[in-house]
Protein backbone atom coordinates (compact mmCIF):
# COMPACT_ATOMS: atom_id res chain seq x y z
CA UNK A 1 0.00 0.00 0.00
CA UNK A 2 1.35 3.25 -1.03
CA UNK A 3 1.54 6.43 1.55
CA UNK A 4 -1.09 8.07 -0.41
CA UNK A 5 -3.60 5.08 -0.05
CA UNK A 6 -2.48 4.73 4.09
CA UNK A 7 -3.29 8.77 4.42
CA UNK A 8 -6.86 8.16 2.47
CA UNK A 9 -7.36 5.04 4.46
CA UNK A 10 -6.83 6.50 7.45
CA UNK A 11 -8.30 10.00 7.19
CA UNK A 12 -12.26 9.79 8.56
CA UNK A 13 -15.38 11.90 6.55
CA UNK A 14 -17.40 14.21 8.54
CA UNK A 15 -20.52 14.91 7.45
CA UNK A 16 -21.65 18.58 7.75
CA UNK A 17 -18.49 19.69 9.90
CA UNK A 18 -18.04 22.61 10.83
CA UNK A 19 -21.57 23.67 8.96
CA UNK A 20 -24.13 21.64 6.50
CA UNK A 21 -22.91 20.58 3.22
CA UNK A 22 -18.86 20.61 4.13
CA UNK A 23 -17.69 17.33 4.28
CA UNK A 24 -14.73 17.55 7.12
CA UNK A 25 -11.62 15.70 6.21
CA UNK A 26 -10.40 14.35 9.82
CA UNK A 27 -6.99 13.58 9.96
CA UNK A 28 -7.02 12.70 13.64
CA UNK A 29 -7.29 9.26 13.22
CA UNK A 30 -3.88 9.15 11.86
CA UNK A 31 -2.35 10.69 14.76
CA UNK A 32 -2.86 7.76 16.97
CA UNK A 33 -0.95 5.70 14.08
CA UNK A 34 3.13 6.63 15.58
CA UNK A 35 4.74 4.44 12.62
CA UNK A 36 1.99 6.41 9.77
CA UNK A 37 2.91 9.21 11.26
CA UNK A 38 6.57 8.64 10.59
CA UNK A 39 5.90 7.70 6.98
CA UNK A 40 3.72 10.91 6.37
CA UNK A 41 6.57 13.03 8.13
CA UNK A 42 9.39 11.44 5.66
CA UNK A 43 6.98 11.79 2.33
CA UNK A 44 6.22 15.23 2.86
CA UNK A 45 10.27 16.32 3.54
CA UNK A 46 10.82 14.27 0.22
CA UNK A 47 10.84 16.76 -2.14
CA UNK A 48 12.69 19.37 0.21
CA UNK A 49 15.71 16.99 1.16
CA UNK A 50 18.27 18.42 -0.94
CA UNK A 51 17.36 22.27 -0.87
CA UNK A 52 18.19 24.97 1.31
CA UNK A 53 15.40 25.58 3.22
CA UNK A 54 15.82 27.73 6.71
CA UNK A 55 12.71 27.30 8.28
CA UNK A 56 9.43 25.78 7.92
CA UNK A 57 6.15 28.33 8.99
CA UNK A 58 3.43 25.89 10.81
CA UNK A 59 -0.40 27.62 10.16
CA UNK A 60 -2.40 26.73 13.18
CA UNK A 61 -3.16 24.67 14.44
CA UNK A 62 -3.27 21.42 12.81
CA UNK A 63 -0.16 22.45 10.56
CA UNK A 64 1.73 22.82 13.94
CA UNK A 65 1.45 18.84 14.16
CA UNK A 66 3.63 17.73 10.63
CA UNK A 67 5.29 20.80 10.45
CA UNK A 68 6.99 20.82 13.82
CA UNK A 69 7.85 17.15 12.52
CA UNK A 70 9.36 18.31 9.06
CA UNK A 71 11.59 20.79 10.33
CA UNK A 72 13.22 18.11 13.37
CA UNK A 73 13.45 16.11 9.97
CA UNK A 74 15.22 18.93 8.26
CA UNK A 75 16.71 20.28 10.94
CA UNK A 76 15.60 23.72 10.59
CA UNK A 77 13.98 26.06 13.12
CA UNK A 78 9.82 25.91 13.49
CA UNK A 79 8.07 29.11 13.29
CA UNK A 80 3.75 29.01 14.69
CA UNK A 81 1.83 31.09 13.01
CA UNK A 82 -1.16 31.83 15.02
CA UNK A 83 -4.74 33.75 15.49
CA UNK A 84 -4.49 37.20 16.61
CA UNK A 85 -3.90 37.57 20.45
CA UNK A 86 -2.43 34.24 20.34
CA UNK A 87 1.23 35.33 20.92
CA UNK A 88 3.15 36.40 23.70
CA UNK A 89 5.76 38.26 22.35
CA UNK A 90 5.85 41.89 19.54
CA UNK A 91 4.26 40.32 16.97
CA UNK A 92 3.36 41.05 12.63
CA UNK A 93 0.33 40.38 11.81
CA UNK A 94 -1.76 39.88 8.55
CA UNK A 95 -5.22 40.57 7.72
CA UNK A 96 -7.45 38.29 5.18
CA UNK A 97 -10.77 37.36 3.88
CA UNK A 98 -12.36 34.48 4.26
CA UNK A 99 -15.77 33.69 2.49
CA UNK A 100 -17.97 33.71 5.64
CA UNK A 101 -15.95 37.14 7.04
CA UNK A 102 -12.37 37.68 7.55
CA UNK A 103 -9.26 36.77 10.37
CA UNK A 104 -5.70 38.02 11.27
CA UNK A 105 -2.97 35.76 11.38
CA UNK A 106 0.08 36.54 13.56
CA UNK A 107 3.62 35.89 14.07
CA UNK A 108 6.78 36.64 16.04
CA UNK A 109 8.19 39.81 14.94
CA UNK A 110 11.75 38.24 15.19
CA UNK A 111 11.22 34.72 14.00
CA UNK A 112 12.15 35.36 10.29
CA UNK A 113 15.10 36.79 9.18
CA UNK A 114 15.64 38.52 5.51
CA UNK A 115 16.26 36.18 2.34
CA UNK A 116 15.48 32.94 4.90
CA UNK A 117 13.96 30.63 2.47
CA UNK A 118 11.03 29.24 4.00
CA UNK A 119 8.55 26.55 3.48
CA UNK A 120 4.61 26.76 4.66
CA UNK A 121 3.00 24.04 5.77
CA UNK A 122 -1.10 23.30 6.68
CA UNK A 123 -2.62 20.33 7.03
CA UNK A 124 -5.30 21.30 4.30
CA UNK A 125 -5.31 23.09 1.67
CA UNK A 126 -8.74 24.48 0.55
CA UNK A 127 -9.24 27.85 -1.13
CA UNK A 128 -5.89 29.04 -0.07
CA UNK A 129 -6.44 32.06 1.65
CA UNK A 130 -4.61 31.33 5.38
CA UNK A 131 -1.33 29.71 3.55
CA UNK A 132 -1.44 32.85 1.50
CA UNK A 133 -1.64 34.99 4.32
CA UNK A 134 1.06 33.17 5.97
CA UNK A 135 3.07 33.93 3.17
CA UNK A 136 2.62 37.34 2.98
CA UNK A 137 3.89 37.54 6.64
CA UNK A 138 6.82 35.69 5.30
CA UNK A 139 7.42 38.22 2.86
CA UNK A 140 6.16 41.43 5.01
CA UNK A 141 9.91 40.02 7.14
CA UNK A 142 12.25 40.29 3.59
CA UNK A 143 12.02 36.55 3.49
CA UNK A 144 10.94 34.18 0.29
CA UNK A 145 8.00 31.45 0.68
CA UNK A 146 10.13 28.63 -1.37
CA UNK A 147 7.70 25.98 -0.96
CA UNK A 148 3.95 24.99 0.50
CA UNK A 149 3.36 21.58 1.87
CA UNK A 150 0.14 20.13 2.67
CA UNK A 151 -1.17 16.50 4.15
CA UNK A 152 -4.09 17.09 2.55
CA UNK A 153 -5.68 19.60 -0.96
CA UNK A 154 -9.08 19.70 -1.72
CA UNK A 155 -8.33 20.49 -5.28
CA UNK A 156 -12.08 21.44 -6.37
CA UNK A 157 -11.18 24.37 -4.24
CA UNK A 158 -8.48 25.58 -6.89
CA UNK A 159 -6.58 26.97 -3.64
CA UNK A 160 -3.00 26.17 -5.66
CA UNK A 161 -4.07 28.56 -8.10
CA UNK A 162 -4.28 30.89 -5.31
CA UNK A 163 -0.60 30.26 -3.97
CA UNK A 164 0.97 30.20 -7.26
CA UNK A 165 1.90 33.95 -7.32
CA UNK A 166 3.77 33.36 -4.42
CA UNK A 167 5.85 29.92 -5.70
CA UNK A 168 5.54 27.16 -7.98
CA UNK A 169 5.79 24.62 -5.49
CA UNK A 170 3.10 23.20 -4.00
CA UNK A 171 3.18 20.44 -2.72
CA UNK A 172 0.32 17.72 -1.09
CA UNK A 173 0.61 14.16 -0.11
CA UNK A 174 -2.78 13.57 -0.82
CA UNK A 175 -5.38 14.84 -3.36
CA UNK A 176 -9.55 15.03 -3.45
Amino acid sequence: MTIQEKVKASIRDVADFPKPGILFKDITPILENPVLCREITSALCEPFKNQEINAIVGVESRGFLFGMLMAQQLNVPFIPVRKAGKLPYQTVSWSYDLEYGSATIEMHADAIKPNWKVIVHDDLLATGGTAAAAAELIKSQGANVNAFSFLVELSFLNGKEVLNQYCSEVKSLVTY
